[in-house]
């Protein structure tokens, strides 16, 4: 079996090493201290099995297991948590395979047997137990590219696609609106049925001559539903 352990801390990625070596588990490919150098990683060595840790920088653990199930062949995943939270309730729950630190002996052998790759529901679950993913996740060609939300300005259909718009241009994402929303509801805001906009790049909303529209940091002024209006007014007002 091919492994790739993902954690920022060097010595829980060392002992997870040593605890695989002496189980004869498999091979360790590579290590990786983000969530954006697991991405990497992945897609450069092809593991059978991710150790990833579910608290990282540049791209945290959900954001990244969201990333891998759109490969063609993913990895199965085993999470890692520091945090015996909200996290490990929704894990138990989801039947998701997971360590808490220390990790011992046993306990990894067990969580490697159960491991298999992540459904979308036990990632809804993660995602409703704990902070929001930072990241999302966009294929490019063949590549798989992980996108800071706090850059996302916002996130429009178009063609029954869903782009998002953020500071180095235009990508598609995978997930809709409705979901995004769902998810990202303290971040975002509707604007029109075809549009949520982050309440971070939101500047003020001025009335024109062809209805209301939301100014952005960016200066782009994008238009607002009618029947919107007076939620934005409110929500806008109770942001400020």
């Amino acid at each position: 079996m091919r492994i790739l352990i993902a954690d920022d801390e060097a010595p829980a990625r060392l002992r997870l090493r040593r605890l695989l070596a002496e189980q004869g588990s498999g091979d360790v490919v590579a290590e990786a201290a983000s969530g954006r150098e697991a991405l990497a990683a992945v897609e450069r060595t092809r593991p059978d099995l991710v150790l990833l840790d579910i608290r990282m920088p540049d791209g945290d653990g959900l954001s990244v297991a969201h990333a891998l199930r759109r490969l063609d062949v993913p990895p199965a995943v085993v999470f890692v948590t520091a945090h015996a939270d909200r996290a490990l309730a929704a894990l138990e729950a989801g039947a998701a395979a997971y360590l808490v630190k220390p990790v011992i002996g046993e306990r990894l052998a067990a969580a490697i047997e159960r491991a298999g790759r992540v459904s979308r529901a036990q990632l809804s679950a993660l995602g409703a137990a704990q902070a929001r993913r930072t990241h999302l996740s966009a294929r490019i060609g063949r590549d798989i590219r992980l996108i800071p939300l706090v850059e996302v300005r916002y996130f429009r259909t178009v063609d029954k696609a869903t782009v998002a718009v953020y500071e180095e241009g235009e990508i598609v994402v995978e997930e809709s609106l409705n979901a995004l929303e769902q998810e990202f509801g303290a971040l975002f805001i509707r604007a029109r049925r075809n549009l949520l906009v982050a309440r971070s790049a939101v500047r003020g909303l001025q009335r024109t001559g062809q209805g209301y529209r939301l100014k952005l940091d960016s200066g782009e002024q994008l238009p607002v539903s009618r029947r919107l209006v007076r939620g934005l007014k409110s929500a806008l007002s109770g942001a400020g």
